[in-house]
């Protein structure tokens, strides 16, 4: 909880798409004491010139990270990904943010690559994980929402590999000491899939019905880890 008196220290969330949000990971944030300040550049909202010591969340959307004809702000984007790592001012990358980390940080990344993943995913956590301030402790295998067919095909220099899944090897990763990339979506829950749309998962071979029901079975498991996860960072970033 922030100290009396003081104003909560606030995290900049770049939302890429209109229901692609900070979902529980962003309550579990503001409950941890820290403010919000969710930037909609989707909707024609600019982005700030610098982070000013202000920690980053980048979110996922349906894009590569340098997709700047579709999405035009994702350049500003990477310009503060890029600022994070240089000043080593804590960041966590989802999805698309994660993928953005993985490539501006010199790994790389590729569109429709391997098989695509869709719903409650068992991640298994890497030894490295056993020594990461956000993942250690959280057990061999965590389920996790996914949903992406883009792919991170080679880490970044020095990166430490923290997860896997059966499907997509670069599930997690830091780069240096305060910036983390994920591919699935910690801030996502069953309802979030519930949401989905069924027409597209259909032409997909996947079951929306089935989809959900798995979700539900793994949601306490999922919530129980993935908050650790963000209050953990949440710490980070008020150190």
């Amino acid at each position: 909880m922030a100290l009396a008196g003081r104003r909560p220290r606030s995290v900049l969330v770049v939302q890429h798409t209109e229901r692609g949000g900070p979902g529980r990971v962003g309550a579990w944030l503001r409950a941890a004491g820290l403010g919000l300040e969710v930037r909609h550049p989707w909707a024609g909202e600019a982005l700030p010139a610098a982070l000013d010591g202000r920690p980053l969340l980048v979110l996922g959307g349906g894009f590569l990270p340098d997709d700047d004809e579709r999405a035009p702000w994702l350049p500003a984007t990477r310009h503060l990904v890029a600022e994070a790592l240089a000043d080593g001012t804590p960041m966590l990358g989802i999805c698309l943010g994660g993928q953005m980390l993985a490539q501006v940080a010199g790994g790389t990344v590729r569109a429709a690559h391997g098989t695509p993943e869709y719903g409650s995913t068992t991640v298994r956590l890497r030894p490295e994980a056993a020594a990461d301030p956000l993942l250690a402790g959280l057990g061999e295998t965590v389920p996790a929402i996914e949903r992406h067919v883009d792919a991170i095909t080679r880490l970044p220099p020095r990166a430490v590999w923290l997860a896997a899944s059966d499907d997509c090897p670069h599930q997690a990763f830091r780069v240096g000491e305060r910036a983390w990339g994920v591919q699935f979506h910690p801030e996502a829950d069953a309802a979030a899939v519930a949401a989905w749309d069924r027409a597209y998962l259909a032409e997909r071979g996947v079951d929306a019905d089935r989809l959900h029901a798995r979700a539900v079975a793994d949601e306490a498991a999922s919530a129980a880890a993935w908050s650790v996860f963000t209050r953990r960072f949440a710490r980070v970033c008020r150190a």
